[in-house]
């Protein structure tokens, strides 16, 4: 998976719209971001910051301690940057669907939309 997977599939989810947010694409669902997506390097990991829960990003980091890359102070509350290719594609995409669901109405992912 890469960048390209990450926004066709944030795209997918019931209500994503794709808005800049500083010089980054960020994917929001009624004006709140679960996915931004950092400038990728030519010869560098290719990297995705999703709004996680605490505990899911805990458990990520025991897991590959390497996949994350700090984000500073943005690290609290759960928004987790991760190195898209050390993870298998059917993670990420559960990953990308739980920022989602982060985010999300409760109406929304009631309605069983995603």
């Amino acid at each position: 998976m890469n960048q390209s997977d990450v926004r066709a599939l944030a795209l997918s989810l019931p209500e994503v719209e794709e808005h800049p947010h500083f010089d980054r694409p960020s994917f929001r669902v009624r004006g709140k971001i679960f996915v931004t997506l950092p400038p990728a390097p030519d010869d560098g990991p290719q990297l995705v910051v999703l709004k996680l829960p605490v505990l899911v990003k805990e458990s990520l980091q025991q897991a590959d301690a390497g996949a994350i890359v700090s984000l500073g102070n943005w690290d609290k509350g759960g928004w987790t940057q991760l190195d898209i290719g050390r993870m298998d594609e059917e993670k990420m995409a559960d990953l990308v669907r739980l920022a989602w669901k982060q985010v999300a109405p409760t109406t929304l992912i009631a309605g069983g939309r995603a």
